[in-house]
């Protein structure tokens, strides 16, 4: 089984096996917009989505969040039963979180991935 990697919206990669917590909240920008998804890690915040671009009630936009954190735990199944090193990432035009092997990312390179089904 290899590692697997989070994608933070800074570019950044964090070890799924150090994430210690995994939470959304409202928009950081808006409170009346948008939506976060971070994960803590080393006693760290690492923010994966901030989306301040989604309307709706406070209610809709958390379950919108919650949806994505259901998401997100079953691309990091997926990723640690791949067997190799994966990078997860979340893809703002579709919306959905996208597993990539670690042996094909390099600087410049436009990788296809592979969405995850459900996601």
């Amino acid at each position: 089984m290899g590692d697997v990697w989070l994608r933070t919206i800074s570019n950044g990669l964090v070890r799924a096996d150090k994430v210690t917590e995994i939470g959304c909240s409202r928009g950081s920008l808006h409170e009346e917009m948008g939506y976060s998804v971070k994960v803590v890690a080393g006693g760290k915040a690492h923010p994966l989505i901030d989306d301040s671009d989604l309307e709706g009630t406070m209610a809709e936009r958390m379950e919108h969040a919650r949806q994505m954190l259901d998401a997100l735990l079953k691309a990091m199944d997926a990723a640690g039963n791949g067997g190799f090193s994966t990078v997860i990432s979340h893809e703002p035009a579709s919306g959905r979180w996208r597993l990539t092997p670690s042996s094909d990312l390099a600087p410049g390179v436009e990788v296809p991935g592979v969405e995850v089904p459900g996601t």
